[in-house]
């Protein structure tokens, strides 16, 4: 009895010490995000976090902080260099201050100036070149840091409107939000007054009529902003942010601590993330644009014809130019365009198929 009771307390003992040493075992990364934990994109991260835990076996615990809680949003990458913070999420085009060519992987404008969407980026991601390019982005910049490409989104709405712009000259009276770096100034060399904002601080712009008309994204994240309180006139035909991407980026020596397992599992997740985050947003807006229309008096209308004129062609200017002055700027942009004379005239011809189905049965549902 006293022997068999000894063997019981021994073992309990030791599953004790190896439940203590398993836990310690853990390793926590605390991400700052730069929006908040109500958007869809917290969702997502959230999502990939759950799926690093499951792969590591709850080796690894991703934990999201909210916006400015350790540094303000514009210091995130900073932080992630000095080991500030374990890791941040943002969309690298952000960091196009600290390179130009942040901007060809968090948002290239007017699809790089060579048709490339969302789904096509994605290709060229995996298969044409440009994941080893964005694994020496961090370098070129100059950060010890290694990014995880999470969350493609896109095309993106060009935004919302007080009354109907049948063209160029109608947008350009206006004082327009729009996205911060190269997208941005494309908007301002054809003219329009664009002013770049935090999500956040939109819509009381638009209130005060501090601007009067404003992009954010895409029907699910704009009505979580509240646009159509004071816009009603919704144009989802834009060119500034045919791709954006969302990222995580994890301080170099906390990535290299991870064990090579442990690396695997997070890229693993990463790639799950890029067609989880597409699948929930096709969803997500149709569901909000839906309710934008039949409860909110929300009207829709298409783009007029000479934006998409005006825009490609100032968008391929600020390309050349900054290909010009950047070697590495240009040898993303190469790559790209070397994957477009490939993928595109496939895709766009097999795009027209899927975008003439989708037509044909929404235009029956008017």
């Amino acid at each position: 009895m006293r022997s068999s009771m000894l063997k019981t307390i021994g073992a309990s003992l030791v599953f004790a010490v190896l439940g203590t040493v398993n836990a310690q075992a853990a390793t926590t990364i605390k991400i700052q995000s730069v929006i908040g934990d109500k958007a869809d994109e917290i969702v997502m991260v959230k999502d990939f976090a759950k799926n690093v835990s499951d792969l590591t076996g709850g080796e690894v615990i991703i934990e999201v902080l909210p916006a400015n809680s350790v540094v303000g949003n514009a210091d995130i990458l900073d932080a992630v260099d000095k080991g500030l913070l374990d890791g941040g999420f943002a969309w690298t085009h952000y960091w196009s201050g600290k390179h130009p060519a942040a901007m060809l992987f968090g948002s290239p404008v007017a699809g790089a100036g060579v048709g490339i969407d969302n789904i096509a980026f994605i290709s060229w991601f995996h298969f044409g070149g440009g994941k080893e390019l964005y694994d020496r982005l961090w370098g070129e910049m100059g950060v010890n840091v290694h990014g995880l490409l999470l969350q493609p989104v896109g095309p993106e709405a060009l935004g919302w409107f007080k009354e109907p712009i049948n063209s160029m000259d109608d947008f350009r009276k206006l004082r327009f939000r729009a996205p911060p770096g190269i997208p941005g100034q494309t908007y301002k060399d054809i003219g329009v007054a664009a002013v770049a904002m935090g999500g956040g601080d939109i819509l009381p712009a638009l209130e005060k009529g501090t601007i009067d008309a404003a992009e954010w994204c895409c029907p699910k994240p704009d009505s979580v902003f509240g646009f159509q309180k004071v816009l009603k006139h919704y144009y989802l035909q834009g060119l500034h942010q045919v791709v954006v991407n969302a990222d995580m980026y994890i301080n170099g020596d906390v990535w290299k601590g991870l064990t090579e397992d442990q690396r695997i599992a997070m890229n693993v997740a990463a790639d799950a993330s890029l067609m989880r985050a597409i699948s929930y947003r096709i969803y997500e807006n149709g569901k909000a644009l839906k309710d934008l229309v039949e409860n909110e008096g929300v009207v829709l209308h298409d783009t007029p014809e000479d934006y998409f004129v005006e825009y490609m062609a100032a968008a391929n200017a600020t390309l050349e130019k900054n290909a010009a002055e950047n070697e590495f700027f240009n040898e993303v942009w190469t790559s790209m365009k070397e994957f477009a004379d490939v993928a595109v005239p496939f895709w766009a011809g097999a795009q027209t198929s899927n975008a003439a189905l989708g037509n044909a049965y929404a235009n029956s549902k008017k």
